[in-house]
C-alpha cells in the first residue's frame, strides 16, 4: 500500500474546511450552553480570520484538489463559511453609520466640536481598522498600581487597581466595574481596555465587589458606593478629578454602575457607560432568553436570594429601570443583537425610557453576542471602543 500525498492533503483540507465552517457557524447559531457560548462570542469577532481561512480552502479546492467528490465538499463548506463571515464584514459600514447617527441624535449634531482638539487627536481615526485587527490596537504606556485596599466589609478585603497616564497630572476618572453574573470576576479583567483609556488621558479605577451567592444584593451596590467614596476622598493621591467621573461597567458590572449612578444620593457622576448590562431584573426573570446558556433565573436567585415570586420588591429595587424618576447622568448603552444572556431588547427599552427626559445613546451591534469586547481588537469592540472614547471625551472634557 502506497502513501498518496495528494489524497492525504486533500483529506486534511476537507477536515480543516469543515472545522473552519464549524467555527464560522457560531456567528449565526445560538449557543445552547456555556461551552458553545465561548465560540458564539468569539466567532464574529475574529470573522476576518475565518473569512481568510474559508477563502484559502475554497482556492485549494478549485486549484489543487483533483478528486471531484472531495473538491465539491470542500468548495461547499468554504462557500457557506464565506457567506457567514461575509455577512459580518459587509454589515460593518452600515452599522458604523447607524452608530454615528445615534451618537448625534443623543449628544447633538456638533458633539465632537465640544471635545478639545488635543483630546480628539488621540482618538481612533476609524471605527474599524483591519491593521489594528491583525496587529492589535496600540495601548501606549501607562502607570499601574495594584492591590489598593479600599474596604474590608465583614473582614472581606476589597481592592482596586489604578491605571494612570504616563505623565504626572490631574485627570478625569473612569471607574470600571467588571462583570461575571455577580458571582465571579476580578479587577484584572479587561486590562487592555483600562490601559488604552488611561493612556488617552484618564485615571482608571478598576474596583472589586463581593460576590453572590455568599453575599447577596445590596452588598455589591454597597461596595461600589464605598469604592466611589474612597476614590473621591483619595482622588488627589491618584491624580484624579473627583468632579469629573464616569462609571463604566460590563454585564453585571454595568448593572451596578447604573444603580450606583442613579441613586438619589449618588456622588457627582458625569456619565454612565453600560456594556450589555441587565436593567430590568423582574422582566429578565419572567422572560429569560431562549436558549439560556447561563440559566438566568438561577443567577438571579443567587444574586437576590430567591425567586421573583418570593422577593418581588427586591427585584424591583435592584432594577435600574425603576430609578428614572429624577434627572440622571448621560448614559451610553451598547448591546449585541445576538446576546443570549442579556437581550438587546432590554437595552432598547432602557433607552426609550431614558431619552424622554435624559441624555442617552443606544448602540446595537447586529452580529455581537454577550461579552463581545473580550476580543479587544475584534470587530465589535473596535466599533464600541471608537464611540465609547468619544462619549467619555464628550462627558468629561467638553467645553
Amino acid at each position: 500500500m502506497f502513501f498518496k500525498p495528494k489524497i492525504f492533503l486533500s483529506s486534511v483540507a476537507l477536515l480543516l474546511s469543515l472545522a473552519t465552517l464549524f467555527l464560522s457557524s457560531w456567528i449565526i447559531l445560538p449557543a445552547p450552553n456555556m461551552f458553545f457560548l465561548t465560540l458564539a462570542v468569539g466567532a464574529p469577532e475574529v470573522s476576518p480570520w475565518l473569512f481568510l481561512l474559508n477563502l484559502l480552502f475554497l482556492l485549494l479546492s478549485l486549484f489543487y484538489i483533483r478528486r471531484r467528490k472531495l473538491q465539491r465538499l470542500v468548495c461547499i463548506f468554504s462557500l457557506i463559511g464565506l457567506l457567514i463571515c461575509g455577512w459580518v464584514l459587509i454589515n460593518i459600514p452600515p452599522t458604523q453609520m447607524q452608530m454615528a447617527k445615534a451618537m448625534k441624535q443623543g449628544l447633538g449634531a456638533n458633539y465632537l466640536e465640544q471635545i478639545p482638539p488635543q483630546v480628539r487627536a488621540k482618538m481612533q481615526i476609524y471605527p474599524f481598522n483591519l491593521v489594528n485587527f491583525f496587529w492589535g490596537i496600540p495601548l501606549g504606556k501607562t502607570r499601574h498600581q495594584k492591590d489598593i485596599l479600599f474596604a474590608s466589609p465583614g473582614g472581606m478585603p476589597l481592592k482596586m487597581e489604578v491605571y494612570q497616564p504616563p505623565e504626572v497630572g490631574k485627570y478625569p476618572a473612569v471607574v470600571v466595574i467588571y462583570g461575571g453574573a455577580w458571582q465571579y470576576g476580578n479587577t484584572h479583567a479587561n486590562t487592555e481596555f483600562n490601559q488604552y483609556i488611561a493612556n488617552h488621558g484618564y485615571t482608571v479605577f478598576a474596583i472589586d465587589y463581593r460576590h453572590a451567592p455568599k453575599y447577596q444584593f445590596p452588598s455589591q451596590l454597597d461596595d461600589v458606593r464605598t469604592a466611589l467614596n474612597f476614590i473621591r476622598k483619595h482622588a488627589a493621591e491618584y491624580e484624579a478629578n473627583s468632579e469629573r467621573m464616569v462609571l463604566l461597567g460590563r454585564s453585571a458590572g454595568a448593572h451596578l454602575a447604573m444603580l450606583a449612578a442613579y441613586q438619589a444620593d449618588a456622588p457627582p457622576i458625569r456619565a454612565v457607560v453600560n456594556y450589555y448590562g441587565p436593567v430590568d431584573l423582574t422582566e429578565g426573570y419572567k422572560t429569560p432568553p431562549n436558549p439560556d446558556p447561563i440559566n438566568s433565573r438561577a443567577v438571579l436567585k443567587a444574586f437576590l436570594g430567591g425567586s421573583l415570586e418570593e422577593l418581588p420588591n427586591r427585584y424591583q429595587i435592584a432594577s435600574p429601570i425603576n430609578y428614572l424618576t429624577h434627572p440622571l447622568p448621560p448614559t451610553l448603552l451598547i448591546y449585541g443583537s445576538r446576546d443570549h444572556l442579556v437581550q438587546a431588547r432590554f437595552g432598547r427599552q432602557m433607552y426609550e425610557r431614558l431619552h424622554d427626559s435624559n441624555t442617552a445613546v443606544f448602540l446595537e451591534i447586529p452580529w455581537a453576542e454577550h461579552a463581545f469586547d473580550a476580543v479587544f481588537n475584534g470587530v465589535s469592540n473596535q466599533l464600541a471602543l471608537y464611540y465609547t472614547e468619544r462619549f467619555l471625551a464628550w462627558a468629561l472634557f467638553r467645553q
